[in-house]
């Protein structure tokens, strides 16, 4: 009697990467079920909950966090043993973190996936861009990118790059005023601007009506114009999929010639399930799904799971400008500075990349004026002049992955499942302090050049909410956790949908490449199963 089974394929998060996966499959005629811990909230529910919060600056303020499946602003949910307090905005719910990010969608270059061959630091990928090229284009137009075809990304000056198979899906969006005056004034001191490539709608597009403006991408696009992970949550479910929220997986088992058979999952009543499936995928973000093979066993005989922590640690600089530039106008994020993407440099220091922030500034403005003790009428001027002129500048460094960055299951805590947080041990490298002074050195001209009076350089080091390396992608099994393929090299069923598997972080956010990589594996198994 031949095997049965709950599904083809059980995929663990409901997040970008993990309902991609889960629509690929479905759409090819697979069975396959969605685990999620959190719930499924609808998007006017969110936007009702951020215009009655009072903690605005708090992007995981509008969401839920149940007792048993915590955001990561909450103070249980993770506990920091290094010196770096690493407290990344990721969510449990229906979608995932691309609830409330920025959307930035850019592509690896070539020589972001050969770091050590190049300059003899870090590692290199398993695979070259060529082979996640087509993948990329998929993901790209499963997002809906608006981008720029003429752009060197690289920063070198050049003409398009990195190589492209087609066009961006869509068209890019209008230079705000604030990027058009930037541009302008620091462009001819050598700074090269870069458009951001974005998961935005320029126009309708997959159900996704037009951007128009509102600025508050974070911590929710209130008309679902910035792409979010739910979009294909409910392709994947119109697709055949099955959605099962409040679905915590726990464990992994294992069977015969070392495959996964089940996993386990736990409900908010205590009431245990399991299912078996011919293949599975760890969809949950860069944090949770070492932890979950470290608790299970499994996937884990080179040690490098929940080693090798990246994120794109970075620094900030806010200053005002000596004319009005207005930011607040569209989108929050738009592009900007590489001139340190790639270069011989790469093997002293990280590389860099200078964003301009696009965010109404009133509440920050707001809350320093009234530190400094303005009321009244004085309040309300200075707040028009000085939300008119402010430049926010956020930074980001390459980091490089070192097995003593770590995350590790909390032996001290345990959420209402009786499950165990988490414990990260995090610092900042000399690889990336190496870049800091030319950072201070790029603040320094942007302020001259700009008229400035800084208001804010001393911010230290930051998070990114990039997660990278924790289950690290290689070509040898005695030194990574999965293959080229995104598979375990120990069970050959089991699939990682994360950007943890990402070897090299480079200076651009991962998600992209997230997607991608979930899309090239989800075809992978597909051609598997037959």
């Amino acid at each position: 009697m031949s095997q049965q089974y709950d599904a083809d394929v059980l995929v663990i998060g409901s997040g970008a990467l993990g309902s991609n996966a889960a629509t690929t499959l479905a759409r090819m005629g697979k069975s396959v079920i969605i685990l999620e811990a959190g719930v499924k909230i609808p998007r006017w529910k969110i936007v009702e909950n951020f215009r009655n919060s009072p903690k605005k600056g708090n992007y995981n303020s509008p969401y839920p966090n149940e007792p048993w499946a915590h955001h990561s602003y909450d103070e249980q949910y993770i506990e920091n043993s290094g010196s770096f307090d690493f407290r990344p905005g990721m969510l449990k719910l229906v979608g995932g973190t691309t609830w409330h990010w920025a959307s930035a969608c850019w592509r690896y270059l070539p020589n972001d996936m050969k770091l050590n061959s190049l300059y003899g630091v870090g590692r290199d990928w398993p695979i070259e861009y060529s082979d996640l090229e087509p993948y990329y284009q998929k993901a790209e137009e499963a997002l809906g990118v608006c981008g720029s075809d003429s752009d060197d990304q690289s920063g070198q000056g050049g003409s398009h790059f990195p190589p492209r198979s087609k066009p961006y899906p869509m068209e890019p969006e209008g230079e705000t005023y604030l990027f058009q005056r930037l541009k302008r004034r620091l462009g001819p001191a050598g700074f090269r601007f870069i458009h951001e490539p974005n998961g935005r709608a320029t126009r309708p597009y997959d159900g996704r009506p037009a951007c128009s403006g509102n600025n508050n991408c974070m911590p929710v696009c209130p008309i679902g114009a910035m792409y979010s992970g739910d979009k294909h949550a409910q392709h994947a479910e119109d697709a055949g999929a099955r959605l099962l929220t409040d679905a915590t997986a726990w464990k992994l088992e294992t069977g015969l010639h070392g495959k996964i058979v089940a996993v386990h999952v736990r409900s908010s009543k205590g009431i245990d399930t399991r299912l078996t499936a011919k293949y599975f995928i760890v969809a949950a973000h860069g944090l949770e799904t070492p932890k979950l093979l470290l608790l299970s066993d499994v996937a884990n005989s080179s040690d490098q799971v929940g080693r090798n922590l990246m994120d794109h640690t970075g620094m900030g600089l806010q200053f005002l400008a000596d004319e009005p530039l207005w930011p607040g106008r569209g989108a929050v994020q738009q592009g900007g500075i590489f001139n340190y993407r790639d270069g011989e440099f790469r093997k002293d220091h990280a590389a860099i990349k200078h964003t301009t922030s696009n965010q109404v500034p009133n509440r920050a403005v707001t809350e320093r004026l009234i530190a400094q003790g303005l009321t009244g009428k004085a309040l309300d001027e200075q707040i028009r002049h000085q939300a008119a002129r402010w430049v926010d500048i956020s930074t980001v460094f390459e980091m490089l992955p070192h097995a003593t960055n770590t995350v590790r299951p909390s032996a001290t805590r345990r959420d209402a499942l009786g499950i165990p947080m988490l414990t990260v041990h995090y610092e900042v490298d000399d690889y990336v302090k190496a870049g800091k002074s030319v950072v201070e050195a790029d603040y320094r001209r942007f302020v001259s050049l700009m008229g400035g009076e800084v208001v804010n350089d001393n911010t230290g080091w930051q998070n990114r909410d990039h997660l990278m390396g924790t289950v690290i992608m290689g070509s040898n099994p005695r030194d990574s956790v999965v293959n080229h393929e995104c598979r375990s090299w120990d069970h050959s069923n089991l699939f990682l949908a994360t950007t943890g598997v990402i070897p090299a972080s480079g200076v651009i956010n991962p998600t992209l490449t997230g997607v991608a990589l979930s899309i090239r594996l989800a075809e992978i198994i597909a051609r598997e199963i037959g």
